[in-house]
């Protein structure tokens, strides 16, 4: 008989138990951490979990057709991620589709009217006095005062509570004229006057007529109800509440006192009372991060006003100075939350400031980021909003999961009919494959976001065949070599490295497929690619660490080396030729010396 080959086909035929070894570890090891996440499910996309989908087209003004760019496109992503986020919307999905699209997709539970007007406006950022402040859910009672938020020891510690300095030297036109910048105390004096009192020193210029004359009687009634209604919803707000966050604030005008919370750098939520607007965000010039190397102050933001911008933020700095407010201390205020509430002690005058703390480098980033994109880079248009009924997505899965099994099945049945006892084998790794293909896209889901869509669900059922192909080229190599008159583990070592080589060649034109189909399309087809390539990954792995090892094991069992006929293996179901034989080549004579009469 033909001997197997010696080297490195040897080994493998040897010691299969150390690939079964390997794959059976990566299979515990990511089940158990599947299990640690908490996720044991794949994360369902909208089309199977329910929700609704809202199309989002950008709009070009008058003249600027250049703004819509993959830069301000992505600022628009990430700004609408966060106020979905700030919906307390869990596993929202906001991401581009071609050139000025958005999809925003928000599962289920979430009110969609409410989503619709969060995502798709074009958000103000605006710069409000602080008028009182105190940590939410603290436990305090009745009316609060500005000064229970603590001394100014106790600020000086928050990256909420910075510091603002007029961050450059006054300027005349673009030149420096020398003054020394203006530095900004973060100390504050305890004011101990009541919510009440906070509301009537609203140094904002809207809280004032623009003549000084007193108001009417009627508009000071008016006023002191609109002034008690704050003064309750302050004394109701619970920012620690998802919701109530979400609603702080809301249909309040720029021109008019309003609640907001914001969370300090302990991750302790604040509810502030703010004044009018005095800034509007959209007067910031320019906002950038910059280390600060001449002082200890570190990570800073600066910030640049236009002329206009420059004169409203002079006139509340100084109001502010000359403690004309209970705090001073304004709010800069982004969707109605308060993302940062810096000190200042006096008038800065330069059109330019400069924001200090204890920040870090992402932190005061992550503010100039804020300060420049705040409101949405680019006006959008809602061009479609789709809502899926979760019984609409049950039975979208419920019908994709049916025809996984239909075909799983067919496989099955055919395998059976056709390879008999090789399709023990084949049915185990379909089985590793499935459990793999599971356990991973479970991961994916908190990990990088994947969610389970409906192509995606086809792409796995897609993947059944291909699987099921690679089994089934190596299963033919194997019963071309019993063919040939080899017996079975001879040609399971004989026939791999062909069959290997047809299986890579196969597998790398679908995972090119399945790469270039990810690459050049968008929305619900990237799920189906992203599955179709994952899926054909771990054909890979399996066939090479499951199913090659496990064939080379079985070979060794009486049942199939014997060629049982129910083993699929069965030399003459096959038609196997005689079995090869080594053949002698006939000996030469020895060599000696010649006899005379025979030559």
């Amino acid at each position: 008989m033909v001997a197997p080959k010696k080297g490195k086909s040897a080994s493998a035929q040897s010691k299969p138990g150390r690939s079964l070894a390997l794959i059976l570890i990566a299979i515990v090891a990511l089940t158990g951490g599947m299990f640690a996440s908490g996720h044991t499910t794949p994360r369902l996309g909208i089309d199977l979990a329910g929700g609704t989908s809202i199309t989002l087209r950008a709009v070009p003004e008058a003249g600027q057709e250049s703004a819509i760019n993959k830069t301000n496109m992505d600022t628009a992503v990430e700004i609408m991620n966060r106020r979905v986020n700030g919906l307390g919307v869990s596993e929202a999905e906001v991401q581009t589709q071609g050139d000025r699209n958005i999809i925003v997709n928000i599962p289920k539970g979430t009110n969609s009217k409410e989503a619709r007007q969060q995502v798709g406006t074009t958000a103000k950022l605006y710069f409000r006095p602080v008028l009182a402040t105190e940590l939410s859910g603290a436990g305090a009672t009745g009316t609060p005062s500005a000064s229970e938020t603590g001394g100014a020891s106790d600020k000086a510690t928050d990256k909420a509570t910075d510091k603002a300095t007029d961050g450059d030297k006054a300027t005349d036109g673009d030149k420096a004229s020398g003054t020394p910048s203006d530095s900004a105390s973060a100390s504050a004096t305890s004011q101990g006057r009541a919510a009440s009192d906070a509301l009537k020193a609203d140094p904002s210029p809207s809280a004032t007529s623009s003549d000084g004359a007193s108001p009417s009687p009627s508009a000071s009634a008016s006023g002191d109800d609109a002034t008690a209604k704050l003064q309750e919803q302050y004394a109701a707000l619970d920012c620690t509440d998802k919701n109530a966050r979400a609603k702080a604030g809301d249909g309040a005008k720029p021109s008019e006192q309003t609640v907001a919370c914001g969370q300090n750098s302990q991750g302790q939520w604040q509810k502030y009372i703010l004044g009018a607007a005095a800034v509007d965000g959209t007067e910031v010039d320019e906002a950038e991060a910059v280390y600060n190397t001449q002082t200890a102050a570190g990570w800073t933001v600066t910030m640049k006003f236009t002329d206009k911008g420059s004169k409203k933020f002079a006139d509340i700095t100084g109001k502010l100075a000359q403690n004309q407010s209970p705090q001073n201390q304004f709010a800069i205020v982004l969707d109605n939350e308060v993302v940062s509430d810096p000190y200042v002690s006096q008038a800065l005058t330069g059109g330019n400031a400069e924001i200090s703390g204890s920040f870090d480098q992402e932190e005061a980033q992550s503010l100039a980021n804020m300060l420049s994109y705040g409101a949405l880079p680019l006006t959008f248009k809602e061009d479609s909003v789709t809502t899926v009924t979760a019984a609409l997505g049950g039975e979208q899965l419920h019908a994709g999961l049916i025809a996984g099994a239909i075909g799983l099945a067919l496989v099955v049945l055919y395998l059976l009919f056709y390879y008999r006892g090789l399709s023990f084998i084949a049915v185990c790794s379909l089985l590793v494959s499935a459990g793999l293909t599971y356990v991973i896209m479970a991961l994916l889901g908190p990990t990088i976001g994947f969610a389970l869509n409906l192509p995606a669900v086809c792409g796995a059922i897609v993947a059944i065949g291909i699987t099921a192909d690679s089994f089934i080229v190596y299963f033919e190599r194997v019963r071309d070599e019993i063919r040939e008159g080899r017996t079975l583990r001879p040609a399971v070592e004989r026939a791999w490295p062909r069959a290997r080589r047809t299986i890579l060649v196969s597998d790398f034109v679908s995972f090119l497929a399945a790469a270039v189909l990810f690459i050049v399309t968008v929305g619900k087809v990237q799920g189906f690619a992203f599955t179709l390539g994952l899926t054909t990954l771990l054909d890979v792995v399996v066939v090479f660490l499951f199913t090659k090892p496990l064939l080379t094991l079985m070979a060794r069992r009486k049942f199939f080396a014997s060629g049982h006929k129910w083993s699929g293996l069965d030399p003459k179901a096959l038609g196997a030729k005689p079995p090869l034989r080594r053949t002698r080549r006939p000996s030469r004579p020895a060599a000696g010396p010649v006899d005379p009469k025979e030559a």
